[in-house]
């Protein structure tokens, strides 16, 4: 395929000095041999990367080079055992999954900075699909040896309009890392963090490279690569990132208060915050000193074979913005030499492949003994012989073969074909392949295997000898994260500085989303007014912590609980085991469950509530005390109704009274013999005094029944029967 990069190379002494287009033109002339140096120096030990990452990955690649010239008319079948044993290294990765943590350089262990750092970092990588970046990484060191990503700034809003328009921290994958990511030769440091200056090698295709830089493509000089079965490749042309540490001279500047205190700031924070200069002035801070310091900064730039296509300044952060993880990595006559987990098992694997491809050669040829004979024999009977196969005759016939005297010299066939035989070197040396193989990547078939006499404990120490081959990875790959939280933290602390902006923060797994608002004032436990999650005095050690992914602990938790309950004897103790089972389920409508037992929890004293929960007990126990408890209630109940029934008793007395007068009148009257009159007219004396006592019963009895039909109402946080 012919190239449609052309030569946009211009003489250096044709551009001004002194001038801006001179400046870029002395950078990418720099550029373009130091890669060159690095480049020859690294390309046998990056060319071995890439053909093992092909050797695993593509089919047919197995059979690349002078051995699939060799069997070129030749079956050539691939049984690729190296596959299996890569896999079982990454989904032990995937199945200890890391997370940063940002500890005080005083060993203060309740850093609430700290912890705004830890919850930005992982609502980054949530945000930006971090996952994929290190997932791709890890897979190319397992692969071939060297896997990378990047960090940098994007707009929360991509779409906003406004100038001011806040960003964040985003990850973003690097593929092919074998042959686009260089370090200088200078730098020693398996995490780069000597590194002075750094490429990344970018493809793009035509189109958009001049839909970005409006100019005719030209190549970066970009060698390594190889191709053999890729019939068909994208038309691309390469470009490199380049950035280059700069150091930039500056001042610390002391200040001392009128209480004694000191502080510190550096010229670049006064000028970027002009109300800090004033605070401190109006606070009674005074000037005491200053320190000339060197400000690291990265100034990075995008090249094309030809020009510097883009000048970016310096970027956000003091760190060269690439995290770079390796399989296993050694110096060796001061080059560095990578390898993944394939580059000792190829050769065996190759033998293995040649053994089997013969092996089925040798399977389809005819096993059956044919006979051999003359022309003159089978003269007149060839259809008869060819389809022998085909028709089963009772007989064949052969034609007699006479000798110059007329005698017959020849009567049968005059021999038989042998069916090929397996030699036994051959199957000595497939025994062998395969034995070294294992030796070398590990047996992951063992580690499937159910054997019904082994205890658990066995099962799980074999499985440990499986997973030992993944920890030099695993390690290598947390150095990788440690670097990752290193680089976003410088970048953190001078984008994430904007007062009062609302940020989302993640917490660890037993922690719900949070918001965080940036620099937001607060009184200290001093009585002084200060601000809190200020990044820029965001200055922590990174560590990373490696462990089983969440869902792994949570089963493996669950597990163990489930043994131990039947075992205790306690009530409570079970009681406390239940609820902690409850609260790591998971499954579809399950949440209010669970969410019931982890509050149980945390008011039995089990685990450390979050500040929502905190908040959420707080008004919980507010609720209680606004209101008697159910034995205060019932308490209350009780006396109401003795109340009720005393007034009852008042009014039964009351109406008994009236009935007895009723009765003596009556009886008077008719004794005496009084008229009509004087007996009607005491009979409503004596009808109204009982009228006024059951009236009377009548009230009681009701104000009674309603005030113990209130404070005998069950309320919802009632236990059952309370009240009755």
């Amino acid at each position: 395929m012919a190239s449609r990069t052309q030569d946009t190379s211009s003489n250096l002494d044709l551009v001004p000095k002194g001038t801006k287009e001179r400046d870029l033109h002395e950078v990418h002339e720099e550029a373009l041999v130091q890669f060159g140096y690095i480049q020859s120096a690294l390309r046998d030990e990056r060319m071995q990367c890439l053909q093992d990452r092909r050797f695993v990955n593509i089919a047919g690649a197995q059979w690349e080079g002078p051995l699939g010239e060799q069997f070129e008319h030749k079956p050539k079948l691939e049984v690729n055992k190296t596959a299996k044993s890569v896999d079982g290294i990454i989904r032990e990765y995937r199945n200890n999954r890391m997370d940063v943590r940002f500890v005080s350089k005083d060993g203060a262990i309740d850093d609430n900075l700290a912890d705004t750092c830890a919850k930005l970092y992982r609502s980054d990588e949530q945000d930006s699909s971090a996952e994929d970046a290190k997932d791709n990484a890890f897979q190319e060191s397992v692969d071939g040896g060297i896997g990378a990503w990047r960090l940098r700034t994007r707009y929360e809003n991509e779409e906003s309009e406004e100038e001011d328009e806040p960003q964040r921290i985003v990850f973003e994958p690097i593929v092919d890392a074998d042959s686009s990511v260089f370090f200088d030769l200078d730098c020693k440091r398996q995490d780069k963090s000597d590194a002075r200056y750094c490429y990344v090698v970018t493809s793009m295709t035509y189109d958009e490279y001049e839909a970005e830089y409006d100019e005719s493509p030209a190549n970066w000089p970009k060698q390594i690569q190889q191709r053999y079965f890729d019939w068909l490749t994208p038309d691309v042309v390469y470009v490199a990132e380049y950035y280059i540490v700069e150091w930039e001279p500056g001042r610390i500047l002391f200040y001392r208060g009128l209480d004694g205190s000191e502080v510190s700031h550096t010229d670049e924070e006064l000028e970027n915050d002009e109300d800090l200069a004033r605070t401190l002035k109006a606070t009674g801070f005074r000037k005491t000193r200053e320190k000339k310091v060197r400000r690291k900064r990265i100034h990075k730039y995008v090249l094309s074979g030809g020009a510097v296509l883009e000048d970016c300044g310096c970027i956000v952060g003091s760190e060269i913005p690439i995290v770079i993880t390796y399989g296993k990595r050694v110096f060796i006559d001061n080059v560095e030499r990578v390898q993944g987990h394939v580059r000792g098992a190829k050769d065996s694997q190759r033998i293995l492949n040649m053994q089997v491809s013969n092996l089925a050669e040798l399977s389809v040829m005819s096993p059956v003994e044919k006979p051999i004979v003359t022309p003159e024999q089978i003269a007149g009977h060839q259809e008869m012989w060819a389809e022998d196969n085909i028709v089963n005759r009772p007989y064949l016939v052969l034609n007699a073969v006479m000798d110059a005297a007329g005698q017959q010299a020849l009567s049968g066939p005059l021999g038989y074909t042998k069916a090929p035989q397996v030699p036994p070197a051959q199957a000595a040396l497939i025994q062998f392949s395969n034995d070294n193989i294992k030796d070398i990547m590990g047996n992951p078939d063992e580690a499937g295997k159910v054997i019904s006499h082994v205890t658990g404990q066995m099962v799980q120490a074999a499985q440990q000898v499986i997973d030992s081959n993944a920890f030099i990875y695993i390690s290598n790959m947390a150095k990788a994260i440690r670097r990752c939280g290193q680089i976003w933290l410088s970048m953190a602390r001078q984008l994430y500085t904007q007062k009062g902006r609302k940020m989302k923060g993640i917490g660890d797994v037993e922690s719900s989303m949070t918001q965080i608002e940036l620099q937001k004032p607060i009184i200290g436990p001093d009585g002084k007014v200060t601000k809190a999650n200020d990044l820029t005095r965001a200055f922590f050690d990174v560590t990373v912590e490696v462990g089983p992914s969440s869902e792994s602990k949570r089963q493996a938790a669950t597990q163990i609980i489930a043994g131990a309950l039947p075992v205790i004897q306690d009530p409570t103790t079970q009681g406390v085991l239940a609820l902690y089972y409850l609260s790591q389920i998971e499954g579809e409508g399950v949440a209010a469950l669970r969410e019931y037992a982890r509050m149980e929890l945390l008011k039995k004293g089990v685990g450390t509530p979050t500040p929502e929960e905190v908040q959420k007990m707080a008004q919980q126990a507010q609720q209680q005390a606004a209101k008697p408890s159910p034995t205060d209630q019932f308490a209350l109940a009780s006396a109401a109704k003795a109340q009720a029934d005393a007034q009852r008793a008042v009014a039964d007395q009351a109406l008994i009274a009236a009935r007895t007068e009723k009765t003596k009148v009556d009886s008077v009257v008719a004794l005496a013999g009084v008229d009509n009159d004087k007996r009607k007219a005491a009979l409503d004396e004596v009808k109204t005094l009982s009228d006024i006592h059951l009236d009377h019963k009548q009230s009681a009895m009701d104000t009674a029944e309603s005030l113990h039909g209130m404070l005998t109402q069950p309320s919802q946080d009632s236990p059952p029967g309370a009240g009755q």
